[in-house]
């Protein structure tokens, strides 16, 4: 059976790949199956730097096809930020509670048509001997106030999704990954991976 790897340790978006790889007819990995990985420092600007370079690490160090994922919030406001910085917006930790405090302070006195933001993906999918191919997708919303919802993870509780009327930490994980940046990143995938297959 063709392996795939994907390179994160997070459960949840391993099960967003799975349900996309399985059907063809192959076995999903992630960071969890291969615990000798060392994590790879990003040292990137774009969440498509970033992206490829922890695919073409995964891929390269265990010589199979490797899909990594780069992604984060940009607020208008903040001029972009937290960007490629989310995870770690508040330390070096990756602490959602203080990355959520960190955005609502920055984000004090700033009324609410000025807190425009969009949640960016960047899938970057490394085979051995190939180049690496990338593809995108966003999600635009607004930041709410204060944290509404108990779902989801990192900043979905003050991702304000207007056409749903509710936070992304409110909504079902099926209906986050219909309109989310990862989702319709997955969908993009789709597209081109028998191009890459074959």
């Amino acid at each position: 059976m063709k392996k795939v790897l994907i390179a994160t340790a997070n459960k949840g978006k391993a099960k967003e790949f799975e349900s996309l790889f399985a059907p063809l007819g192959f076995e999903v990995t992630t960071l969890l199956d291969y615990p000798e990985m060392e994590e790879v420092e990003e040292t990137g600007e774009t969440f498509k730097e970033n992206a490829i370079l922890k695919a073409e690490a995964a891929s390269n160090q265990f010589k199979v096809m490797a899909i990594a994922d780069d992604s984060g919030l940009l607020i208008d406001a903040l001029n972009g930020d937290p960007g490629v910085y989310s995870a770690r917006y508040a330390g070096k930790e990756k602490n959602d509670e203080e990355n959520i405090k960190k955005v609502l302070r920055n984000l004090q006195g700033i009324p609410a048509e000025k807190r425009t933001a969009r949640f960016h993906c960047t899938l970057a999918v490394s085979v051995p001997g190939e180049k690496t191919l990338t593809v995108t997708g966003e999600c635009e919303g607004m930041i709410t106030t204060e944290k509404l919802g108990d779902g989801g993870f990192g900043y979905d509780p003050i991702f304000w999704i207007e056409d749903q009327s509710c936070t992304l930490a409110q909504m079902t994980r099926e209906e986050k990954s219909a309109i989310s940046h990862r989702g319709k990143a997955l969908e993009k995938l789709k597209e081109v991976l028998p191009k890459i297959i074959n």
